[in-house]
Order: structure tokens, then C-alpha cells, then sequence
């Protein structure tokens, strides 16, 4: 999973990725200061993953990761070359999700690129130009596919189409809302890879004081979150200061007693993570031993064999079975012989749809 990381400039946007990640991008108070999109690899917490390597005993435990890009702030104009926008707008087509940092907190010592604090705004200019530079690629794509309209039926159909989406988007609607009306639409619009066809998760940025109910009583957040529900999107609300500050803090108690004392339940990393699995539609399924403990994220409705091909394309393609045992029931058995006498272990074929938190041994043959 790659998430991109974008909003205006001095929202806390680098902020909040090094504290994520603790990549160590620049942040100063001035725009541009993120003159290259800085990548970090972080670990899902998952806290299966770290039972079943105590229950194995296993040499090695791999979480999943949530690959995290943090792209330059963007400005009127972006989609123009403005600022710096031209080459991180391309670089946010890489991405399968965008996280929207947005500013909900008043600080006069913070400059905003805009003059003042106004999420709808804010939210609007980074859309904006999501929007024009979605258009200059549609653009392009109508002026080779009208060409061949004339003669060729299967290209009349999608310049109609073309047309449709393009209409759809100078009303200033996102690509994600656009109605398809069959397969080949769904098939050419994929090819677009348009930036404002990724769903988005809006991050609201909040002084300290805010977090303690989350967020229910600042204004910019409500703003936000009216925004969001419009879209069909999730919010969630984080302090980017104070997560930098978690993340000084190496040690997994005192993180904990860190958010216990600020009255919090989880970090914004937490928060991010679990929104993103529920935006993109993931899940995790597992696999155990003495070598290696492993979670592995694929999508909801994933059949096995698809779900073996994340392992490696052996195993899809010579799938014969999957051994299935619930994670619960595993641990609670005491060992994967006693849960297989207990009739817990499930042999499982090619139509089987993985489940969240299954345990998985594939048998397969090549």
C-alpha cells in the first residue's frame, strides 16, 4: 500500500511524515522546503503478528508496511508548473490512496501561504488542481482518441465517454464520482490513472488541546469533515506536534503511557493505518512457523489462490490447497496439532475467500 502525503504548505504535512516514519524530511516554517518527495516504509502494528512469533517462536516476524510519500506542498497553480507543482503532482500518480493534510489550528507564529486558517478553502485549491491537471491528461487522451472516432466504433464509444468525464470534471467534480456505464468504460478510465480517481483521507491537523475530543468542538474540523461526508470520505483528526513527539519515544510503554496521559486511545499513525485498510478495502491474512511469522495485506473478497500469489506466483499458479485455522483459535488451542484435532484447521480450495486474520498454509505443486 503507497499513500501520498499532500496539502498546502505549512499545514504540517512534513511534520506529520517524519513522525510517521521518522524520515527526517525538512520542516521550516517557509514553502518548498520538501524540494524532493521523501519515501518512507512504515511497519503496520498489527499485534497478531507479534503473538504468533512468540507462539512459534519464530526467527523472524514481518509485519506488513504502508509505503508513505511526502510530496512537496502544493499552490494555486500547481497544475501549471506554479511553485513546484508539475513534478510532485506526477508523483502522486503513483500512489493508490492520498492523505489530505488540512489545517484546523490558529497560530500566528505559523505562516499560512493563504494569509488565514480555512479548511474548505484550503481543501478546494489543492482540489482545484488536482482537477486542471486531471483535465490536461484527459485532454491529451481526447485528441489522439478523436482521431480515430471517425472510423473506428470502440473509439467513438470512448470519446464519448471522454466527453461525459470531461464535462464531469469542469463542473469541478472529482474523477471519483463519475458514473461508468459498462466494463470498456471501467477498462479506459483505469488507463487514466487520473489523480482525483484516488480516494482521498482527510487528515485534520489540530493544536493539542483539540485532541481530547477529537477534534468535535474546533470549527475547521467540523468544516472538514462536512467536506468529507460530501465525498464519501474518512477523517480523522491528529496533532502533528505532539505525534513528532511520540515518536521520539522508542520504546513501545512509554508510547503507550505517552497517549494514556494525553487521554488518547491510539496514535495518528494507528488512525491513518486503519483508515487507509478501510478506504482501500484491505485486510491482512497470516502465515506462521519457526522461520518466519508474516502478515501479508491483500483486498476483502481476495480467493485464495490470489491471496498465495502474494507469497510468490508459484504458489498461485500450483495451487492445490489451503490449511485455514483462525488466528483466536490457534493461540487459544496451544499448538496447530491440537487445533487441528479439535477440527479447527480447515482444508479450504480455489473458491475459498481468505478472511481476515486466517492463518494460512498453502499446499501447491509446480
Amino acid at each position: 500500500m503507497k499513500l501520498g502525503i499532500v496539502g498546502l504548505p505549512n499545514v504540517g504535512k512534513s511534520t506529520l511524515f517524519n513522525s510517521l516514519t521518522k524520515g527526517g524530511a525538512e520542516s521550516a516554517n517557509y514553502p518548498f522546503c520538501t524540494i524532493d518527495p521523501h519515501v518512507g516504509i512504515v511497519p503496520v502494528p498489527d499485534e497478531r503478528i507479534r503473538l504468533l512469533g512468540e507462539f512459534y517462536h519464530s526467527k523472524k516476524v514481518t509485519p506488513a508496511t504502508v509505503e508513505f510519500v511526502d510530496i512537496a506542498g502544493l499552490v494555486k497553480g500547481a497544475s501549471k508548473g506554479e511553485g513546484l507543482g508539475n513534478q510532485f503532482l506526477a508523483n502522486i500518480r503513483e500512489v493508490d490512496a492520498i492523505v489530505h493534510v488540512v489545517r484546523c489550528f490558529e497560530d500566528d507564529n505559523v505562516i499560512h501561504v493563504d494569509g488565514s486558517v480555512d479548511p474548505a478553502r484550503d481543501i478546494e485549491t489543492i482540489d482545484l488542481e488536482l482537477i486542471f491537471a486531471d483535465l490536461e491528461v484527459l485532454e491529451r487522451r481526447m485528441s489522439k482518441t478523436g482521431k480515430s472516432a471517425r472510423m473506428d466504433k470502440t473509439a467513438g464509444k470512448e470519446f464519448a465517454m471522454q466527453e461525459r468525464l470531461k464535462a464531469h470534471l469542469e463542473d469541478g467534480h472529482d474523477a471519483i464520482t463519475f458514473t461508468l456505464e459498462n466494463e470498456d468504460e471501467e477498462g479506459w478510465f483505469k488507463e487514466y490513472n487520473l489523480l482525483t480517481a484516488k480516494p482521498v483521507i482527510y487528515a485534520a491537523n489540530v493544536a493539542e488541546d483539540d485532541l481530547a475530543d477529537d477534534g468535535a468542538s474546533n470549527p475547521h474540523v467540523a468544516a472538514v469533515r462536512e467536506i468529507a461526508a460530501k465525498n464519501g470520505s474518512e477523517v480523522f483528526v491528529i496533532c502533528a506536534e505532539l505525534e513528532a513527539e511520540l515518536a521520539e519515544l522508542d520504546d513501545e510503554e512509554e508510547r503507550a503511557e505517552f497517549l494514556e496521559s494525553m487521554g488518547l486511545e491510539s496514535s495518528g499513525l494507528d488512525k491513518l493505518i486503519a483508515a487507509s485498510y478501510r478506504t482501500l478495502g484491505l485486510m491482512s491474512f497470516l502465515t506462521a512457523g519457526e522461520d518466519e511469522s508474516r502478515a501479508w495485506t491483500i483486498k476483502i473478497g481476495t480467493k485464495a489462490p490470489q491471496a498465495a500469489g502474494k507469497i510468490h506466483s508459484d504458489f498461485e499458479r500450483g495451487f492445490i490447497k489451503a490449511e485455514v485455522v483462525n488466528f483466536r483459535e490457534l493461540l487459544d488451542a496451544g499448538s496447530y496439532a491440537k487445533a487441528r484435532e479439535k477440527g479447527q484447521v480447515r482444508i479450504e480450495g480455489k473458491d475459498y475467500v481468505v478472511k481476515d486474520g486466517d492463518v494460512i498454509l498453502f499446499r501447491f505443486n509446480v
